[in-house]
């Protein structure tokens, strides 16, 4: 009986861990996911009494999405194509969101409260033209009705159903349409254009028919330029050509009139190029210039009076209609640290409904779009909201002089990651000091006992709870043994640095970069890409690690760089330069000088190679690897690839001593006619490879072929380098090219016949996986090739190993010419993809898995043995020993592989992995709209126990066992006593 109740006790104690730890580690397979919808553009306010308020975006990736007005979270949202760009969003009857998209093509309904579409409408036209979009309470035929104009066409149509009721063609083909206006209350409407940029044209319009009812024009002796402002139902303005004459343009009934007003009369400064700022307040206009903001009020038939003029940076917002005849407008300025937000009514500028000072983050930058919103206070008087769009893409909702919500949506267009080691945990921590004291730390184990034994109140799991948020080891500001904690610095397309935690996704710092801010001398600065500019290792407790951010003042490839150096633990920007010369390719370099600063060559346009840092340190250094140093280039535009070393300093204008001639040493020219490169790839560079060797099954030897210098190429013919299916398979190959950038030498090329890209391929170790189209099977697959060195052949032979003949140990040279061989093999694959990674591991015997992004907007792992190009249709049972599988035309897709789960990464862009310390475990991080991370076992967790594992529960097993084997142990001495006295 004792011997059953230790069983008994044995096993309950034993199957309580696994399955606690079974729930612990599917929780944490995936760390966090955050949603984003990118830089708003338009939005509109839904605040009706009934349903919950909210207000409506469309962004500039192409996202329509309702978010709730009291916290910011999303209700829904849909990511449109990429050439599906809204033009305008509306709320129409109250119920739905109206957009109009693909150039004007597309108008679509949604149903506000989830984001069903209800209908769509094509709405094709003569010509390609600006696309408005004009809702209206015009009833035709006991129906409401929308006003679109797209396409050289004016369409009339249902809310209901959205069938277009009628439409008029504009089929003059220099007629630019710019405004379709409806006098408040009307049954017509006005549109108004240029013809030739240089005559006004005006049609009067039957909104319930679209009849046209008299057509005027006019024209300039100058040219104008732009587009027009509305100033009231039957007023427009203009600027001409030279952005110095400001155009006053009236059509009182249907006789056009106008007035001619040189900005300098209005703005006595030297105002240089004016421009409109755009709104849609009745009677009252902004010009902005490089002196000042001046604000305009049209009086009479065409009289201008400025009523405002500011230095300050000031946005204006569209006007509201707070009443009956009655508008406002909101009007955001800088002032230092502050914005001040102003309400003001249209037909009284002096007064102001609402004025506050909001403390805003410098870090978040300028304000660049502003809506506004009113409610009604308890009083009965006007309050209003403003939803503000900064120059950094974050969404914040301003109420009573406070930031009831901020959204930072400038994570949705991330150009690059690199990651930082955090700080190290400084010694001298006593045990008191995590654990607080014996009786906390013995208090916590037994409240966890209690809740894995069942018998925790409430309360007591509320304390387990608070427990394990207070000892959370995944948020802690220290790296960890394991090398899971660390941060994710990302570059963002507004030029805005973020440096994201881990372990929970929030954001440690962030820092709009000076030297990506738009100024005189850099009109167009755009981010490039992230380097790890310092790693301190040895003085790791001393320095801090640093990145340097690369970018330059414009989008071609010979415009100015500029760099910064940027904390990593803090974001402090502690050094930025303007550089003289242009910025073509970064190449970081393997040597870093006695701070740990790594050196880095910029190749600028004209293939000089300079170096930074600039110190005599980094030259000295630099100058004894010159002879080492190569690189190559990809002109995708000619098919030319070209490899390069380095000849002497640079001489004549751009004379400098860290400044370098180069030489080229080869060149790859493809045939214009019948190839286009649409894809390159290459090893990562912190890439670690355990083995050189892979023993296969009849316990032979190949050698990889490991190289830093190999490059994937891939081309198409140039017929199919558009959309899939637009050649047929005769017309269409696929050529891909293993080349050798230091000597140029080919390693390997391979046709598909009647394939087509795009093209998505990572190289790892010594393979290639690429992914693409087949024509002519009319799918997906996915090719594999493998190169293997057969030079070290002989390093087979035991004896040579013995005495020390084999060449395991000797230099090796790329201009060596190495005997190659290539395996390869090609598979279905049902997918499109989006991206493609590898696992990574810094050492060991963990299996590599392909991480693929899916055109879902997924992450799934697929075991690398699927594409060994070595399976067979019956593999030998020495083969299977070895882990080859058997061969099948597809490649499997596993429901449980899909990393991210049942979630979604909108408008998945790129996976990164990057090797945590611990060898069976990568960190993965998915970014697109959404952001994703998590830690990723290929081999499982082999090395580690979970993080939650009970230390107390094991302790109070092996007691109970210990004292269960001593109670046995008499009982059966007893026993044994009294069956001898028998």
């Amino acid at each position: 009986m004792a011997i059953m109740s230790f069983i008994f006790v044995f096993f309950f104690f034993s199957s309580l861990q696994p399955i606690l730890s079974l729930y612990e580690d599917q929780v944490g397979l995936m760390d966090w996911h955050q949603q984003y919808i990118g830089k708003v553009k338009q939005a509109v306010f839904h605040t009706h009494k009934t349903g919950r308020k909210r207000v409506v975006a469309s962004t500039e990736q192409n996202i329509i999405a309702t978010l709730d007005l009291r916290s910011g979270e999303i209700f829904w949202r849909h990511v449109l194509g990429p050439n599906d760009v809204v033009d305008g969003i509306d709320i129409a009857l109250g119920k739905y969101v109206i957009t109009l998209s693909s150039g004007g093509s597309i108008l679509r309904a949604w149903n506000l409260p989830d984001g069903q579409m209800v209908w769509e409408s094509s709405l094709h036209g003569p010509k390609h033209s600006k696309s408005r979009l004009l809702t209206t309470n015009l009833i035709i035929e006991k129906d409401n009705a929308l006003i679109v104009f797209s396409n050289g066409r004016l369409n009339a149509v249902s809310c209901i159903d959205g069938e277009v009721l009628w439409k008029k063609d504009f089929e003059e083909e220099s007629l630019e349409v710019q405004q379709v206006i409806q006098p408040p209350g009307s049954d017509f409407m006005y549109v108004v254009g240029f013809a030739a940029s240089s005559q006004f044209e005006m049609y009067k319009i039957n909104a319930k028919n679209g009849e046209f009812l008299k057509h005027e024009s006019t024209a300039f002796s100058g040219r104008f330029s732009g587009e027009v402002s509305l100033v009231s139902s039957e007023t427009v303005v203009a600027l001409d050509s030279t952005g110095s004459i400001l155009l006053t343009i009236s059509f009182h009934n249907g006789k056009i009139s106008s007035q001619q007003t040189p900005v300098s009369n209005l703005l006595e400064d030297s105002p240089g190029l004016a421009v409109i700022i755009h709104s849609s307040v009745t009677g009252i206009f902004a010009i902005k210039t490089d002196a000042a903001t001046i604000f305009i009020r049209v009086i009479g038939e065409g009289k201008l009076e400025v009523v405002e003029k500011t230095n300050h940076e000031t946005v204006v917002s569209d006007a509201l209609s707070i009443s009956e005849g009655q508008q406002a407008f909101a009007l955001v300025q800088h002032a230092g640290s502050n914005i001040h937000l102003t309400v003001k009514p249209a037909h009284n500028w002096d007064s102001n409904l609402l004025k506050e000072s909001i403390k805003m983050d410098q870090q978040r930058g300028f304000v660049h779009k502003v809506f506004i919103n009113n409610y009604i206070r308890t009083d009965r008087s006007h309050g209003f909201r403003a939803l503000i769009v900064m120059e950094d893409h974050s969404l914040l909702l301003l109420q009573q002089g406070a930031i009831v919500w901020s959204r930072e949506d400038g994570l949705a267009s991330i150009i690059d990651v690199t990651t930082s080691e955090l700080p190290v945990e400084k010694a001298g921590v006593s045990v008191a000091k995590v654990e607080l004291n014996l009786f906390e730390w013995l208090k916590g184990h037994v409240l966890k006992l209690k809740g894995t034994l069942m018998l925790a109140t409430p309360e007591d799991i509320a304390a387990i709870q608070y427990m394990r948020l207070k000892s959370s080891e995944k948020s802690k500001m220290t790296r960890d043994h394991n090398g899971f904690r660390k941060l994710l610095i990302a570059l963002t397309r507004a030029g805005k640095l973020f440096a994201l935690h881990t372990g929970d996704g929030r954001i440690v710092w962030s820092h709009l970069l000076q030297s990506l801010h738009k100024s005189e001398s850099c009109r167009q600065p755009i981010g490039l890409n992230l380097h790890q500019w310092q790693v301190p290792h040895h003085h790791a407790l001393d320095e801090n690690p640093s990145v340097l951010v690369v970018g330059r003042c414009g989008p071609s490839s010979d415009a100015l760089g500029v760099l910064s150096l940027v904390d990593s633990y803090t974001g402090k920007e502690f050094s930025s330069l303007r550089l003289v010369h242009s910025v073509a390719q970064v190449i970081p370099l393997p040597y870093t000088d006695s701070t740990e600063q790594r050196l880095h060559l910029l190749i600028d346009a004209d293939k000089h190679a300079h170096l930074y840092p600039k110190t005599p340190e980094a030259i000295d250094i630099f100058q004894s690897e010159f002879s080492n140093v190569y690189w190559y280039s990809v002109d995708d535009d000619n098919g030319i690839i070209k490899g390069y070393a380095l000849k002497t300093k640079c001489s004549g204008n751009v004379a400098d001593e860290f400044c370098f001639d180069s030489r080229e040493l080869w060149s790859i020219v493809l045939p214009s006619e019948s190839e286009k490169i649409i894809t390159t790839a290459t090893r990562k560079l912190n890439e670690a490879v355990h083995t050189q060797a892979k023993l296969i099954a009849d316990q032979d030897v190949m050698y990889k072929y490991i190289s830093s210098n190999l490059l994937f190429v891939a081309t198409v013919a140039p017929k199919a380098s558009g959309e899939i299916g637009s050649v047929t398979p005769e017309e269409s190959w696929l050529v891909v090219y293993l080349i050798d950038t230091v000597t140029g030498r080919v390693l390997h090329r391979m046709t598909h016949h009647g394939s087509q890209g795009p093209v998505q391929a990572v190289l790892s170790e010594n393979w290639v996986v690429y992914h693409y189209f087949n024509l002519r099977a009319h799918r997906y697959e996915m090719s594999v090739i493998e190169i293997y060195d057969q030079s070290r052949a002989d390093n087979k032979d035991v004896w040579k190993l013995v005495v020390g003949n084999h060449n395991l140990t000797s230099p090796v040279s790329s201009y060596s010419r190495a005997e190659v061989i290539t395996k390869s093999q090609s598979y279905f694959f049902t997918h499109s993809l989006k991206a493609i990674a590898v696992t990574l591991t810094v050492k060991g015997i963990t299996s590599k898995q392909l991480l693929i992004g899916t055109i879902g907007d997924q992450v799934l792992a697929l075991d690398k043995r699927f594409l060994d190009p070595r399976r067979s249709v019956n593999p030998t049972q020495a083969e299977r020993e070895e882990g080859i599988m058997p061969l099948t035309d597809s490649l499997p897709i596993i429901p449980q592989s899909y990393i991210t789960h049942s979630l979604r990464v909108e408008g998945l862009q790129s996976i990164i992995t990057v090797a945590a310390k611990l060898e069976s475990t990568t960190l993965v991080f998915a970014h697109g709209l959404d952001l994703f991370f998590t830690h990723y076992a290929p081999s499982r967790t082999y090395d580690s126990l979970t993080e939650d594992f009970s230390y107390a529960l094991l302790l109070i097993t092996i007691v109970a066992l210990v004292a269960a084997i001593f109670v046995t142990w008499i009982l059966s001495q007893r026993k044994e006593l009294q069956d001898r006295w028998r």
